[in-house]
């Protein structure tokens, strides 16, 4: 068994290790000034353009996209190392296209649909979003109550409106269009039941309700679909079965949240072992404290296994394998790996690790959110537990 990237592989990592350094990390400084200031954390529309300019130039657009729409079709594993690095800076960007969206979208577009959304969605031209959770109903999708009926045009073709409310959407007061998840048979739901609808900006019925801030400086919405009409060469996927590609997607940002946790993680231990040598405390080194060495075993070991977990993941998924076990595993151990060392980097570091001048509690920050979103740490367990007690059986 191979622990090793390809060189091809290894090579780009390196470069996305030299442009996090490079380029995100001096920004950070001004991210934390802004977000100190209650700012947020969007970055200027001239850096974010800028920033755009050199991942073209350093062919980093598209990554995992599709050739015939001018992405480099590249595997899961070698997104594990693109996104671990990028997990190492607290600047937010995102190199385009956002992955989970566009997997989804891979996975079900018509030909027309590939014209009209997923080739400029890939060039860089448009910014998606998805509606899944509602009010009641987040971790658990079949308790989702937007619907969507058929409606008759006077040239017989068919529409969709749907009616409904979601929740928690990022960027979707930004987006070009908005991937909403509706109950198309009420009695078969998740199981047969479920459809995606790509619904425009600016589509009557599509309303943006609030802004919702979240931990850390992040905002995400709340969206009301009242009598939403959507042509019908819109529905994405087939009918009824959104469910599966909708898994795609929330498989392909929990392989992300992994892969960055563990570049998260890596970040705090190596400014544990910068600082702990420099800070006495008591005529001794806290390098010398077993406590602050113990942090550092452990954290490289948790580390070291997260990091394998996810590679083995991601080369089982690229070879077809079913790994819904896998990323429930990976998902909860590295989200509740890194906010742990992130916690103890912040401890180590003592007052000035409870200050807005150092990227950890930003990091603390997006961990915490992420040990919720696309489904929380103890979802997660459950599905692994479910899965090998059913297998048990």
């Amino acid at each position: 068994m191979n622990f090793e990237l390809s060189e091809e592989h290894q090579m780009l990592k390196d470069l996305v290790a030299r442009f996090v350094r490079d380029q995100l990390m001096p920004m950070e400084a001004g991210v934390l000034e802004r977000e100190a200031k209650g700012h947020g954390l969007g970055l200027p529309e001239a850096d974010r353009i800028r920033l755009d300019g050199i991942t073209k130039e350093l062919g980093l657009w598209g990554l995992d996209a599709p050739e015939d729409v001018g992405g480099s079709d590249l595997p899961s594993v070698a997104m594990v190392g693109v996104n671990e690095e990028l997990g190492r800076t607290v600047t937010p960007y995102t190199i385009p296209p956002d992955s989970p969206n566009l997997r989804m979208m891979m996975a079900t577009v018509t030909e027309r649909q590939r014209e009209a959304y997923l080739a400029p969605y890939v060039r860089g031209e448009t910014i998606s979003a998805i509606g899944i959770s509602e009010p009641g109903a987040g971790a658990d999708p079949a308790g989702m109550l937007t619907k969507a009926e058929r409606a008759k045009n006077p040239d017989g073709t068919d529409d969709w409106v749907l009616n409904g409310r979601k929740i928690w959407i990022s960027r979707a007061a930004d987006a070009d269009f908005t991937i909403v998840m509706a109950v198309t048979d009420k009695e078969k739901r998740a199981r047969g039941g479920m459809s995606a609808f790509l619904v425009d900006k600016g589509t009557p019925g599509f309303n943006v309700l609030r802004a919702i801030p979240m931990v850390g400086g992040a905002v995400t919405y709340e969206v009301a679909l009242e009598d939403c009409r959507v042509p019908g060469w819109k529905l994405l996927g087939v009918e009824g079965q959104g469910f599966a590609p909708m898994q795609v997607r929330l498989g392909t940002r929990r392989i992300e949240m992994a892969s960055w946790s563990i570049g998260m993680a890596q970040r705090a231990l190596d400014m544990i072992c910068e600082y702990a040598p420099q800070r006495k405390t008591f005529g001794l080194p806290l390098s010398e404290r077993q406590a602050i060495q113990w942090w550092v075993a452990d954290a490289a070991t948790q580390i070291h296994a997260a990091r394998l977990m996810t590679y083995d993941c991601a080369v089982k998924l690229d070879a077809g394998k079913d790994v819904r076990v896998e990323i429930s595993m990976i998902k909860a151990f590295a989200t509740e790996m890194a906010w742990t060392v992130v916690d103890r980097a912040m401890q180590t570091f003592g007052a000035m690790g409870m200050t807005k001048e150092l990227p950890l509690q930003l990091m603390a920050a997006k961990l915490r959110t992420m040990r919720i979103y696309d489904g929380p740490t103890e979802v997660h367990k459950w599905v692994v537990a479910r899965n090998l007690l059913g297998r048990s059986r």
